[in-house]
């Protein structure tokens, strides 16, 4: 029975990460600050069923908060620490880039801070494919170059590997950094496309479709990502004495540092995610073709040959399964 310190517990993978350990019988401490950026009531929602299992515990705690950060960690020590809190959402780093180095940079600071000062076994941080921007080279393999961000938001999360890569040189703490590929399913978040797409269609309103359609995504589906965050939080990453400094591989280190794709390795059309959509629903979308967002990329695609190897991640959840149990969900929790 392991003890976990969640952050980002009442969040979309952090929720549903957190109910996994519960069921196995882990203990799991969560924090969350609850913000605004989008409906609170789903956020209390997913904790409360958390809150019906007596081994786990919820502290209301902003991560920006350092003396706060630093009272939990000095009051409990935490097998491993899983930090998903962060401000997500790309488009959303153009017009608020302040929330980002807020709670992105310097709210990791005081998580990775704490996880050093107490002695956690293992961190285990959420990257995102983001960071590997503009791209061309398809999959995407931790080994590539991934210097030049085309958002603030992936830039946050370069950053946060660098961060974690020198705390595991300094300190020896074993940190993991998992890049996550478009994650959706039951309980996800309302500013991701299936989620606005479901809402739209059900209002019999159009959807946006940027770059025209022309899109191709390597979806998620949530129940394969956190097995992918159990079973490398099981192995915390270990000093590699076969190591050469003149490996170019920013995902490999002599340090208790790894990073790791988390994808499907099955990437999708987005005009086919639109119509296993418009199935499940049983409804036509309305589609309103746009160009490219600025900060956007149009294709993502994860090799995810190292998670595989290091710990048999497997992702087996099909966009026409994952999308149905999501409007299966949707439809239950809306009561539509």
């Amino acid at each position: 029975m392991a003890k976990v310190l969640i952050t980002g517990a009442a969040g979309f993978i952090g929720s549903t990460l957190a109910l996994r350990l519960l069921e196995r019988g882990d203990r799991v401490t969560g924090i969350d600050n609850l913000n605004d950026y989008y409906e609170v009531s789903l956020k209390k929602a997913r904790l409360a069923r958390l809150e019906k299992n007596r081994a786990f515990r919820f502290h209301l705690l902003d991560i920006v908060d350092r003396k706060a950060m630093s009272d939990l960690f000095a009051a409990e020590r935490f097998d491993a620490v899983v930090h998903l809190a962060a401000q997500a959402g790309v488009r959303y780093s153009i017009e608020n880039p302040a929330a980002y180095v807020d709670a992105n940079l310097l709210g990791f600071g005081n998580v990775i801070e704490g996880a050093r000062r107490g002695k956690a076994g293992h961190l285990v941080f959420a990257s995102s494919s983001s960071v590997y921007g503009a791209n061309v080279k398809l999959p995407f393999a931790e080994s590539d170059s991934v210097d030049h961000p085309v958002s603030l938001y992936a830039a946050t999360k370069k950053a946060n590997e660098l961060m974690a890569h020198s705390y595991a040189h300094l300190y020896r703490l074993p940190c993991t950094g998992l890049r996550f590929f478009t994650v959706y399913g039951p309980w996800g978040r309302p500013d991701m496309a299936l989620f606005k797409f479901t809402r739209a269609m059900l209002a019999g309103e159009p959807i946006p479709v940027f770059n025209r359609g022309e899109m191709v995504r390597d979806f998620t589906y949530v129940d394969d990502v956190v097995e992918g965050v159990i079973r490398a939080m099981e192995q915390p990453a270990a000093p590699d004495a076969a190591w050469r400094a003149e490996t170019p591989d920013a995902a490999t280190s002599s340090a208790p540092y790894r990073i790791y794709n988390i994808g499907n390795n099955s990437p999708v059309q987005l005009m086919r995610y639109i119509e296993v959509l418009e199935q499940s629903l049983g409804i036509k979308a309305k589609c309103e073709m746009l160009p490219m967002q600025a900060g956007d990329v149009p294709a993502t695609s994860a090799d995810i040959s190292r998670l595989q190897a290091a710990v048999g991640y497997r992702p087996g959840t099909p966009v026409e399964v994952g999308v149905k149990r999501f409007v299966e969900w949707y439809r239950e929790y809306y009561k539509i």
